[in-house]
């Protein structure tokens, strides 16, 4: 029997193919990655399905690598270029490095203008100047008209670890603190609402940004610093899921504990979206042990990327391998793991 899965309040068949609905971030992307790719490559060095790995056991030096196919390439507040960059810095920041150097790999559609492929590599020029990165070395390949979407980037990053323990869900404890760095939502709904030119496109902004400063801030709690991740396909929801799965314990969090602007949660009511599950590009989650959270809240407060940061909620033995949160009205409801197809080209 074919398995049935959620798609936009309908259910769709499990066919055995790839969909579009694999690459939105939610539980499909889970399951692409950690059962089907995953198994191949699994050693010592990738053991664990984190932004960024060490080049071999026990080496200082992590490398990360992601692919952009955002649609449009360019959009209030960044852009693929800018884009490519800074996500890839992002990666290796939250796993505790400090961005060094990249790969540029561009896909290029015949037809596509020269004018906006050298704009988009103004902006990740810009973007790496900002990061303080070197782009290394590159590849170029042009598909045929109708056949590359316009403009596809895949950028690799190497960093130096800087944080000398792991940032694994693995060191997570019970009572641990759950914050959230900034307000959520904004990148995925500013893209969509520049791809379908939707009358709210001009109150919405991404919020792409360089995240090891704000990261690097936090190092200084040591041992307290137990995980972080940049929330961007399949937003808050699935690293949070990420983090419980298949763990002993789970995660207790309030509704109106998350940073969200108002013009996301109005948009979000409109069309019918939660922003837990929107992609961000400037927002991270990190788990601090429960006596450093008013300490980790001060330092985020200080800097410029964390004037907003929350504390949304706390790790608990209760409902292990679930995220739970207390609704508005004081319910209780599951907090899954993303389903169907959300967003579709947003990073």
């Amino acid at each position: 029997m074919r398995r049935l899965v959620p798609l936009w309040g309908r259910t769709v068949k499990d066919t055995g193919e790839i969909r579009l609905e694999h690459g939105s971030g939610g539980a499909l992307s889970r399951d692409l990655v950690e059962k089907v790719i995953h198994p191949f490559f699994k050693g010592d060095s990738y053991s664990e399905l984190l932004d960024a790995g060490p080049l071999e056991k026990g080496s200082d030096l992590l490398m990360t690598t992601d692919g952009y196919v955002v649609d449009p390439p360019f959009f209030p507040g960044g852009d693929i270029g800018r884009l490519s960059i800074f996500g890839t810095c992002n990666d290796l920041s939250v796993s505790g490095a400090k961005p060094l150097c990249i790969s540029l790999a561009l896909v290029i559609e015949e037809g596509f203008p020269l004018a906006d492929l050298r704009r988009a590599l103004a902006s990740a020029a810009e973007a790496a100047r900002e990061a303080e990165v070197r782009i290394v070395t590159g590849d170029t390949k042009v598909v045929p008209r109708g056949k590359g979407g316009g403009l596809f980037i895949t950028s690799t990053g190497v960093g130096r670890r800087v944080f000398p323990l792991p940032l694994s869900p693995g060191r997570v404890q019970t009572g641990d603190a759950v914050i959230v760095s900034a307000p959520i939502g904004s990148h995925g709904l500013t893209v969509l609402a520049a791809r379908e030119a939707l009358p709210v496109a001009g109150a919405l902004r991404s919020d792409a940004a360089y995240l090891y400063p704000a990261v690097s801030a936090l190092f200084p709690l040591g041992e307290k610093l137990r995980f972080m991740r940049d929330a961007t396909r399949g937003g808050i929801a699935s690293v949070l899921n990420e983090i419980v799965q298949s763990s002993p314990w789970g995660i207790a969090v309030k509704d109106d504990a998350f940073p969200v602007t108002d013009d996301v949660r109005t948009v979000s009511s409109l069309l019918g979206l939660n922003p837990l599950e929107i992609a961000n590009e400037g927002v991270f989650v990190a788990l601090v042990a429960g006596d450093s959270k008013e300490r980790a809240l001060d330092i985020l407060h200080s800097h410029p990327l964390g004037r907003e940061a929350r504390l949304v909620g706390r790790v608990s033995a209760d409902s292990p391998g679930r995220v739970l949160t207390t609704t508005r009205i004081g319910g209780t409801r599951i907090v899954d793991f993303p389903r169907g197809l959300l967003l579709p080209r947003i990073c």
